[in-house]
């Protein structure tokens, strides 16, 4: 080959791979930040440290992503695979499309795999599988084999690059957010996120849902949000418990997937009305996923918000989408 040829063959090679550069970032999420220090487990795979009630008092808030801004309102987590000593890792990072496994680990920072949990929500890890563009959600629970450490769940991918969200309390230690990519393989089309939408529509056999959200979204404040479930036009009184209440709420913030904390009020009251607490630290757009069970199904609605502006008590209303 010519001397001018390999110069354009270097060029061209060169800018190819900042075009597979420029669009890795895109997708892939900030890059990790390192264990906390002071955070430690012991060779069984038990949480411990010297005040495992409080370890954000020894920094570890910050680096699991329950960082508190001046305010005391708490930031997005799920933005790292290492937090608090802690580490999720995924056994295969390229999957198929399709029904597929999914195995991975939650390790401690001496490199053995977690075995020990506090139950939160009946469950001992909560595992949330959201392609980057909030589409395909899916709050699944995996099982754990105490023999290898492992985690296993199967789940439905499309082509894309995918959010992994494990949301686990490690025995004696506080809850924490860990979170990886994916990336699975074939023809790609992302979707843009619907606009500011707090009505879903679920068509089924039984009819169709109506779910609503109110509340205030403002960022910087902490709020209550009500959603409120109808059935063909009449209100759902006959919620069943899931996941031992009557709704779970999930969060996440456009861009970074950022993964808020969302926890269901105390209430016996088995619908039409859920109550959430929880928070929007920062002005942006977040997806919300309801899940509700009903007639012995579990349903799941969503909702785009657009988080800006002074705290009110206004409720936004928006339009209706469908599934």
């Amino acid at each position: 080959m010519s001397t001018p040829l390999r110069v354009v063959a270097f060029v061209a090679s060169l800018a190819t791979a900042f075009a597979l550069a420029w669009v890795g970032g895109r997708f892939v999420g900030p890059l990790d930040t390192e264990p906390a220090a002071g955070a430690h487990t012991d060779d069984a795979g038990h949480g411990a440290g010297d005040d495992a009630d409080h370890p954000a008092e020894d920094g570890a808030g910050e680096a699991d992503g329950h960082a508190e801004h001046a305010s005391g309102v708490a930031d997005v987590a799920g933005l790292t695979s290492r937090a608090d000593g802690f580490s999720l890792a995924i056994a295969d990072r390229t999957l198929p499309a399709g029904r597929t496994r999914l195995d991975f680990q939650v390790l401690t920072s001496s490199g053995r795999p977690l075995l020990d949990y506090t139950r939160e929500h009946e469950k001992d890890l909560h595992l949330i599988v959201v392609r980057r563009d909030l589409t395909g959600f899916q709050h699944v629970h995996p099982r754990l084999d105490r023999a290898s450490g492992t985690w296993s769940v199967d789940v439905d991918l499309t082509p894309g690059v995918w959010r992994v969200v494990a949301d686990l309390v490690p025995e004696d230690w506080d809850g924490i957010t860990l979170a990886d990519d994916v990336a699975v393989a074939g023809d790609f089309s992302p979707r843009p996120l619907p606009a500011d939408d707090r009505t879903d529509r679920i068509r089924t056999d039984e009819g169709t849902y109506a779910v609503t959200l109110q509340g205030d979204t403002a960022p910087g404040a902490s709020t209550v949000l009500t959603t409120r479930i109808e059935l063909d036009g009449e209100p759902v009184t006959d919620l069943e418990p899931y996941l031992g209440a009557h709704g779970h709420l999930v969060a996440m913030r456009a861009g970074d997937l950022g993964y808020l904390h969302v926890h269901p009020e105390d209430g016996a009251a088995a619908g039409p009305g859920i109550d959430f607490a929880t928070a929007f630290p920062e002005p942006g757009t977040y997806r919300l996923f309801l899940d509700f069970k009903h007639r012995g199904t579990v349903h799941t609605a969503a909702f785009t918000v657009e988080s800006g502006g002074a705290p009110s008590g206004d409720h936004a209303e928006g339009g209706d989408h469908e599934h």
